[in-house]
């Protein structure tokens, strides 16, 4: 297993339209473990896409509990159960998570039920292990940590940005969050920064082409933050390399990468990749020394 970093889905917001990108999902492999991060719509395809086998499937973080990053996590485990499932997935997240859980379970119990003794498969409700935690470490064995900071998503209270390190490495993943100055440190000197980002042009185009559309901006607005905001987290952090993810918009031919870039610019100087469905990324393989911005 290569250490790599995979955005599976890279839009934000639960919708689909014909042709474009996938809600929020990622994979980092890393110092032997195969991490899940959220579980939009379309992750099962994702992983099978980036390689993954699900019968493989180790570890999942859920860094909150919007549809758009939970939609799949049911699905995502019913189907690698079905593939030959056969060794526990721990998954981690905020409260509620086990009643999420337990939900999926009742509505398929049929199929579950028919499944174990029809084909003889182990019981999928002895394999999952579901965690409902905090702020503070989330994870810590054989050298790999995920730690969370809660952060500003409003309505959501339980919404945590992750860091998981290795061997000295640290990719951090902001969740969606308004511009949160702290996670600056909590990022600080990371390999890598997943970051989520909005266009202000484009979330004028977005709501003028959404119903309710004085609400929906209001959201965004507050909960959510635009890329020159992203940069300056980035810059704060003197992290090594800045990776927009959970675009709004994703799926606006109008908003090109070059806008994106444009809008980053003029905050961050460093490396920076703008996210997109399937892209991988190779993880370094020892601390980058680097000098404070």
């Amino acid at each position: 297993m290569s250490d790599r970093l995979v955005i599976l889905g890279s839009k934000g917001g639960p919708a689909i339209r014909p042709g474009g990108p996938s809600p929020t999902s990622s994979l980092i492999e890393i110092g032997g473990r195969r991490i899940v991060v959220d579980c939009g719509l379309g992750v099962s395809r994702g992983l099978v896409e980036a390689g993954v086998e699900l019968p493989s499937l180790d570890l999942i973080a859920i860094t909150h509990l919007h549809s758009d990053h939970v939609l799949e996590l049911g699905p995502l485990l019913h189907t690698a159960w079905t593939a030959g499932l056969k060794t526990p997935v721990r998954v981690l997240g905020p409260k509620g998570l086990i009643a999420l859980w337990d939900g999926f379970v009742a509505s398929l119990i049929y199929d579950i039920d028919l499944r174990i003794e029809d084909e003889g498969r182990p019981d999928i409700r002895d394999l999952v292990e579901i965690e409902e935690l905090g702020e503070g470490v989330w994870f810590e064995q054989d050298g790999v940590n995920i730690e969370a900071l809660r952060v500003e998503h409003p309505p959501v209270t339980d919404c945590f940005a992750l860091k998981i390190s290795d061997g000295g490495r640290h990719i951090v993943f902001s969740a969606d969050t308004a511009y949160f100055p702290p996670l600056a440190e909590f990022a600080r000197d990371s390999d890598i920064l997943v970051h989520e980002a909005m266009h202000p042009d484009g979330v004028e185009r977005l709501v003028a082409r959404t119903g309710n559309g004085e609400r929906l901006k209001a959201h965004l607005i507050a909960s959510h933050t635009m890329a020159a905001d992203v940069g300056r987290i980035a810059s704060a952090a003197n992290t090594g390399h800045l990776v927009l993810n959970h675009l709004v918009p994703a799926d606006d031919p109008a908003i090109t990468e070059g806008d994106w870039i444009a809008q980053l610019r003029t905050t961050w100087v460093g490396p920076l990749t703008i996210g997109r469905d399937g892209l991988s990324l190779p993880l370094p393989t020892s601390k980058p020394q680097r000098t404070s911005a």
